[in-house]
């Protein structure tokens, strides 16, 4: 990729990508080769949060930092499942880096994307720099029509109620300043599937610069989705909940 090319670490700038798992057993090896190869120039770290998966992952992760060293693999495991928000927030803590990546172990965030966030980010100099799957260039693979029109019908009726400036809400790849993300979760009450919605809402009503990335989204290959229908009406609770206090 051109931004791959063309990215160079610049003025000390360091990365920490946190990575919430929960049974990722089987991508969680490859998603961090990836990593690695597509910011070759770039000083980065992966926080590993995992939630007590029953499968293994954290025996992977150890086998990794073997590889990789503990001081750019750093697992900080949780005893159990406590939500998505609170995951990003516990990796936060051990973040040393001035900005921060959130992304999914289930491959569906492509590291190879990686890059272009960083030159949009460097370019433009954006508080958050946010992956899309709804302008140009993104898109969505592996999807069946229902949970196509799902995803397009959320983010439709955020943007009819909201108004938040961007593109894609529900999604979970996203490149923040870390003093900005701190904000942002001191701000926000949502735990679970409405944290995504909440965190770039709050941040377009706190008039941070957002910028956008063209990104495929693809479907989970190894394991199964976390996404079932108590996390859609969660998000239909989460969606009047912010029209009342944003």
């Amino acid at each position: 990729m051109a931004a791959e090319k063309e990215l160079k670490n610049k003025g000390g700038d360091k990365y920490s990508l946190i990575v919430p798992t929960y049974n990722e057993r089987l991508n969680i090896a490859l998603l961090v080769y990836l990593v690695f190869k597509h910011l070759r120039n770039v000083d980065f770290e992966i926080i590993i949060v995992d939630d007590g998966s029953p499968d293994g992952t954290q025996d992977v992760v150890k086998q990794l930092q073997q590889v990789y060293g503990e001081d750019r693999i750093l697992l900080r495991a949780r005893p159990k499942k406590l939500g998505l928000g609170t995951a990003y927030a516990h990796g936060l803590k051990h973040a040393s880096g001035n900005f921060v990546v959130i992304m999914d172990a289930d491959l569906s965030h492509h590291p190879k994307y990686l890059p272009a966030f960083i030159k949009k980010q460097q370019e433009t100099g954006a508080s958050i720099v946010t992956g899309t799957r709804y302008i140009t260039g993104g898109g969505v693979h592996g999807w069946n029509l229902m949970r196509k029109l799902t995803s397009r019908g959320a983010n439709v009726l955020a943007h009819t109620l909201l108004w938040p400036g961007v593109s894609d809400l529900t999604g979970s790849f996203r490149l923040y300043r870390k003093l900005v993300l701190e904000d942002l979760i001191n701000s926000c009450v949502s735990k679970g599937y409405v944290f995504q919605m909440e965190m770039i809402v709050r941040a377009s009503r706190k008039g941070y610069r957002i910028e956008e990335v063209p990104i495929t989204f693809v479907d989970r290959v190894f394991g199964s989705s976390k996404l079932g229908g108590s996390e859609i009406v969660e998000y239909l609770k989460g969606l009047a909940y912010l029209l009342v206090t944003t």
